[in-house]
């Protein structure tokens, strides 16, 4: 099995042949699609030739089949907190034997109910903590640390203001009879 190590070295090249093009580079439109499951509500997610399941557990009847939203928000703040460490080692050819993120929040169930109107029903106290293996010097992860705070894209998405706009499109009812 190929080490941390041998992936940056492979990563640094990646990373090298891809700044010849992003001067010419179009714009990416990242997809996602979410539908709900018949009988079990699970949420299947479609992004590209990829899916994902997210479930709530019993106490919002669902079956437990997958993470719910907000774990998974809290996965994918993890997981791209760790690649740009990834990117950003191999950028500065910084070698690194491991890395793990670990991600937590709070969520108050009462958010919203009488009494808790100002209670937020989104994860607060959002934190991580990034445990690394490497030789560099202090000096050396503290510059990486911060390249990474500053090239997140979801950490920079969640810790920025966005604007997000939504809209409904209705589609015709089942009849009684096909929905049984």
């Amino acid at each position: 099995m190929s080490t941390l190590r041998e992936y940056l070295a492979q990563k640094r090249r990646a990373w090298l042949s891809k700044q010849d093009t992003i001067a010419t580079a179009d714009v990416i439109t990242p997809t996602a699609k979410v539908s709900a499951e018949g009988r079990s509500g699970v949420r299947r997610i479609r992004i590209r030739d990829h899916q994902v399941l997210s479930d709530s557990g019993p106490d919002y009847a669902g079956y437990d089949l997958g993470p719910s939203s907000p774990e998974l928000q809290l996965g994918v703040l993890g997981s791209c907190v760790t690649h740009i460490f990834l990117i950003q080692a191999a950028a500065a050819d910084l070698v690194l034997d491991s890395v793990e993120v670990e991600v937590t929040a709070t969520i108050d169930p009462k958010a919203g109910t009488p009494g808790f109107e100002d209670v937020p029903p989104s994860p607060q106290d959002i934190s991580y903590t990034v445990q690394i293996g490497s030789p560099a010097s202090d000096e050396e992860i503290d510059a990486l640390f911060a390249a990474v705070e500053r090239a997140c894209p979801i950490l920079n998405l969640l810790t920025n203001p966005q604007t997000i706009t939504g809209t409904v499109v209705r589609v015709p009812a089942q009849s009684e009879e096909s929905a049984r």
